[in-house]
């Protein structure tokens, strides 16, 4: 267990409350006791306690930590590895099922690392979608011991399936040659052993073991799990009150497995999953790219949140979703930054301005989401999802002690006309100067205080030639299938799904 926090004295910063002046928020203090917020006001007393830690705030920006509601920690150290390519075409080269089972030390390695970039960016939650190769229990073990070490909040997912990826994206069982098929994978990939009763196994004996690590459930997509998968997944989360995070329609080729595969569903992957019990409050979708009009209205009236993210769908060529659709539908939404090999940054200020900057794009009508709508779908909406509502998300006595401080002394913020918009549109998470979560100060003047950064970054430097040389190996096995696996894409493209959410002309 870890030890009591000592009393922390936030004292005169600029407190953000979602629901009053967001231009302008009012300067007060904030006492933090133990892993909570006790009190918010102008000019607390403080019973004299030799341990308080005191924080002067003065002319600063104090802050509910960001929520990143969909990442995943498995290809952290391939992050500039790959160009503006085909969702289908980079998960083969950066996702697990295609690489060797992976040290123990590169797997904590590469843990700590992402945390350290997420709190940078101001994030005190997380929401990690892992792969892990093989059903290895010494890898979970090893990223619950770094995720608890760095002091991040952590909502743990291990992504599983039980059909390959080559029986369900359109056009590669037909069009690769069949010698290939063997490395033609998903996200996850049916492996030795049945998926739920390891999921099962994994929970209960890590679900109370580091305070501030709580655990979802994750299909990988619904294209790719069979009913009686998905069933079991439901029981599990209705028996333990644990979210189910998945996948949605990420790419056309996703939208496409859904109408040539669930005809009895109309075509319809959001019907597969309401036929199945799996919508409402508890269900996340991340991605949720390529959904349909009426898909959206059953989202809304299920109460079934999804998770957006603008930035790694822009770099895998897989669209816009349709973010204005879903705030006038009501749909709970929140914002991820997903993959590090696909979006290459654990930046919540890139993900909010790329959400608020493509909601006008998908829709140029006047309108939402404004930038506190935004900052409000990267906490609360975030805390949401995750069932963590009641604790985080929001600066009020009460919640957990989740706090970003970020230094406005820069030309970001100089004039300070709107700390919501400046946020939003001009930050980039170089400002942000402390982060304090369950109320102990985890980075501090914009370092981690819980480990040795240089170490780590010589660590990372010495494990990468082993996976640079891996990753030299599946390029070349990918390169002698591309030809195919673009006409795949192609033919993709070339199949009527009723929709576009793809920006500009298409000319293949």
């Amino acid at each position: 267990m870890e030890a009591n926090n000592y009393p922390i004295l936030i004292k005169g910063g600029r407190v953000y409350d979602h629901k009053a002046n967001t231009d302008q928020p009012t300067v007060a203090d904030v006492l933090v006791s133990g892993d909570r917020i006790a009190e918010i006001g102008p000019n607390l007393d403080l019973k004299p306690n030799p341990n308080t830690q005191i924080i002067d705030a003065t002319n600063k920006l104090v802050m509910p930590g960001f929520v990143n509601a969909h990442y995943h920690s498995h290809d952290v150290l391939l992050k500039g590895c790959f160009e503006t390519i085909p969702l289908e075409h980079w998960l083969l080269n950066a996702l697990p099922p295609s690489y060797p089972m992976r040290s123990n030390a590169e797997v904590r390695a590469r843990t700590l690392l992402g945390a350290i970039e997420c709190l940078r960016s101001g994030m005190t939650t997380i929401q990690d979608m892992l792969t892990i190769s093989a059903f290895n229990p010494e890898h979970v073990e090893t990223v619950l011991s770094a995720y608890s070490e760095i002091g991040i909040r952590c909502v743990l997912s291990l992504q599983i399936a039980d059909i390959p990826g080559i029986e369900r994206v359109p056009f590669w069982k037909e069009i690769v040659p069949e010698r290939f098929h063997q490395d033609l994978g998903a996200s996850a990939e049916p492996t030795k052993g049945n998926p739920l009763v390891w999921i099962k196994e994994q929970f209960l004996h890590h679900r109370n073991q580091y305070p501030k690590i709580k655990w979802a459930l994750s299909p990988t997509s619904p294209e790719f799990c069979s009913p009686e998968l998905l069933k079991g997944l439901l029981t599990l989360s209705e028996e333990y009150d644990i979210p189910i995070i998945t996948h949605i329609y990420e790419s056309r080729a996703m939208a496409l497995a859904g109408r040539l595969y669930m005809e009895e569903h109309d075509g319809s992957q959001v019907n597969y999953l309401k036929s199945l019990g799996l919508l409402g409050p508890k269900v996340g979708l991340a991605h949720s790219v390529w959904m349909r009009d009426d898909e959206i209205e059953l989202l809304a009236e299920t109460g079934t949140n999804v998770i957006l993210n603008p930035v790694g769908n822009l770099k895998t060529r897989s669209g816009v979703p349709p973010i204005r659709s879903y705030i006038d539908a009501g749909v709970p939404t929140a914002i991820g930054c997903d993959n590090c090999s696909c979006g290459d940054a654990q930046n919540m200020f890139h993900a909010m301005k790329a959400f608020a900057g493509l909601a006008a794009v998908t829709n140029p009508e006047p309108g939402p989401p404004t930038a506190a709508d935004t900052i409000f779908y990267a906490t609360c909406g975030g805390a949401r999802v995750l069932g963590l509502e009641n604790d985080i998300g929001a600066l009020k006595p009460g919640m957990k002690a989740d706090i970003s401080i970020i230094n406005p002394s820069t030309p970001q913020y100089v004039p300070l006309n709107s700390v919501a918009r400046q946020t939003v549109f001009a930050e980039s998470g170089e400002s942000v100067e402390t982060v304090i979560v369950d109320g102990q100060t985890v980075l501090n003047d914009r370092t981690a205080t819980k480990i040795n950064e240089r170490d780590l970054y010589q660590e990372v430097n010495s494990l990468m030639p082993k996976l640079k040389s891996d990753m030299e190996q599946v390029l070349e096995r990918n390169s002698k299938m591309h030809r195919e696996l673009l006409e795949a894409w192609r033919q993709t493209w070339n199949t009527d799904i009723g929709l576009n959410r793809y920006v500009g002309n298409r000319d293949i």
